[in-house]
């Protein structure tokens, strides 16, 4: 998240140990398969998921077997879920990197796409960068949401897009909305998770109401066990402005309507110590279900591209609209 600056292989966790409830604050209820697959996801055998290496592939073998299991469908384009492509790092080095795009179909021809970037740091010095809030913790809430709608059926098609190489300046996700497997045209929004699970203060963030206000009735801002707070979204705020600082930028180049859902910087952010034992459970459980409930929200309508796009018509060209 928020572009950064900057070997044995070990067994891969395909059955890890359960995870117990946790039951210290707010729901009382934590999702055992979301705090697996973040376990699994940030664990050293996964090396740190630094895009090109062994690591990045044992999270993909993982990211994939989940979308089988849960009968997510994959685009002819992309074999086994697989949307490959390269790019020049920042040292001007070829990387080669891989997206996985699953998807379930809906009953109209617009779309949704959710995301997650499912790399990290890797290892630098010795030490391995986990990246547990960071962002094994967006690919789990991926993983979740894509779990409720195989169970039932969106309105919307939905897209489930685990990108790679976004710690290398949001590559995949410009290499998605570059190439997508759908006509762009028809992507009404996306809705990107990056680091959702660690927040002493239990607040996570909604940014992109800004530029899109028609997306704040989507979003419930009365939760009890957290707090959602719209912001980081305004330009005036600089750096504190995440608009272009995960993958939603590179929807975002695109005029495509998005909400990023994050906390703020943490004492553990893009360190060794961004760990599994170091994310707060409950709050991340109760955070995905609050993505969760935007996405079946969202889903709900019908007309949703069309109004959306009526939405920022009215909002951008007011002198155009017809008063009655």
């Amino acid at each position: 998240m928020k572009i950064p600056y900057i070997l044995s292989l070990a067994i891969v966790l395909s059955s890890c140990s359960s995870v117990k409830n946790q039951t210290s604050s707010g729901s009382g209820k934590v999702d055992t398969q979301l705090l697996k697959d973040v376990e699994v996801l940030s664990s050293d055998a996964y090396q740190g998921r630094k895009t090109g290496t062994k690591g990045a592939e044992m999270a993909r073998a993982y990211i994939r077997e989940r979308f089988q299991k849960l009968g997510l469908k994959s685009y002819p384009q992309h074999v086994n879920y697989a949307q490959d492509f390269t790019f020049n790092s920042r040292g001007g080095t070829k990387v080669n990197g891989t997206n996985l795009i699953g998807y379930i179909p809906g009953k109209t021809t617009n779309v949704i796409v959710v995301s997650a970037h499912y790399d990290h740091l890797g290892i630098i010095k010795d030490q391995v960068f986990n990246g547990a809030d960071d962002n094994a913790s967006g690919s789990a809430g991926l993983l979740k949401i894509a779990a409720y709608f195989a169970k039932n059926k969106p309105v919307n098609t939905i897209i489930f897009a685990a990108f790679d190489a976004e710690e290398m300046g949001l590559q995949g996700a410009k290499a998605f909305v570059a190439n997508p497997p759908v006509d762009i045209n028809t992507i009404a929004v996306n809705l990107n998770m990056d680091m959702i699970s660690h927040s002493d203060k239990g607040e996570l963030y909604v940014s992109g109401t800004f530029k899109y206000p028609e997306l704040k009735k989507y979003v419930d801002t009365t939760r009890k066990e957290i707090r959602v707070i719209l912001g980081h979204d305004d330009p005036k705020l600089g750096h504190d402005d995440w608009t272009n600082q995960s993958d939603q930028g590179a929807f975002n180049a695109k005029n495509i309507p998005f909400l990023y859902f994050g906390v703020e910087d943490h004492k553990d952010y893009h360190k060794a110590t961004d760990e599994y034992s170091t994310i707060t459970k409950q709050f991340f459980s109760d955070a995905a279900n609050a993505v969760l409930d935007v996405v079946k929200s969202i889903d709900k309508q019908s007309q949703l591209q069309e109004t959306l796009k009526d939405k920022m018509l009215m909002r951008d060209n007011p002198q155009k609209v017809n008063k009655f």
